[in-house]
């Protein structure tokens, strides 16, 4: 399906000012449900721009936030090299969870107002972006959420001061979640992802749950721990838990 993948939209958060939003949907005229894509710490990068395209070229209007727009200029992109890490690392931690939760709040409402969309909405998110997915979805406008190897639910490290509730706010999750996951993964050992699905069937969660052998990011299509195998399967996957979930 033919894109549109150079629009963006600046949704304004209150209290934190213009967050731009990058667009991918598709060209022919009709209405599509919306997906909110979080990246990972280095921002709206080649291969993010990439997954954003391909799942919209499946049917769906997705939007990317910049997820750092308070402390770097509009269309910034971090460097997959030690000083990107570095920088979204800091910021990562730098940000309060509020800030996020309000650019979620902010961009939810612009997905769902935007004339392509039809309103049904979905997140989807990796590193980083998992978690933050995974927040957003608890918004009670989303109805779904794919989150890839997401950073931080397990230790509840999120945000300044390094503390977030992620875990404890499960109990109020709606949304249907899909979690995917690397045992490879050094960020989110075997015990957090124990304590993650523990804390799902505590709170008695509508969940898929997906463990492959990988290394975190291997769905960034750059790098040497691209897993391309993996990746084509995730997104049949992903699609397959879309269409169920919000068509």
């Amino acid at each position: 399906m033919i894109l549109r993948n150079d629009e963006t939209m600046d949704v304004e958060v209150p209290g934190s000012g213009t967050m731009r939003t990058h667009l991918f949907r598709p060209v022919v005229e009709g209405q599509f449900p919306g997906v909110l894509l979080y990246s990972e710490i280095y921002q709206v990068t080649a291969p993010i721009r990439r997954l954003a395209a391909m799942l919209a070229g499946n049917g769906y209007v997705v939007a990317v936030p910049e997820v750092y727009h308070e402390y770097e200029p509009a269309g910034t992109v971090l460097t997959y090299d030690a000083a990107g890490t570095e920088r979204g690392n800091a910021l990562k931690f730098t940000k309060p969870v509020a800030g996020f939760d309000a650019d979620a709040t902010a961009a939810i409402g612009a997905l769902a107002a935007h004339p392509a969309c039809t309103g049904r909405l979905a997140t989807f998110g990796v590193c980083l972006g998992g978690h933050l997915a995974c927040r957003a979805a608890l918004d009670p406008r989303v109805a779904a959420a794919a989150c890839f190897y997401p950073t931080d639910i397990h230790s509840g490290t999120l945000g300044a001061g390094r503390s977030d509730d992620t875990l404890a706010r499960l109990s109020a999750l709606r949304a249907e979640l899909m979690l995917v996951w690397g045992r490879q993964d050094p960020h989110v050992p075997l015990d957090g992802r124990a304590a993650i699905r523990a804390r799902l069937e505590e709170v008695g969660a509508s969940y898929e749950w997906h463990e492959w052998n990988a290394q975190h990011a291997f769905l960034r299509d750059e790098g040497p721990r691209y897993d391309p195998a993996l990746f084509l399967q995730a997104i049949q996957q992903t699609l397959a838990f879309f269409r169920r979930t919000i068509g």
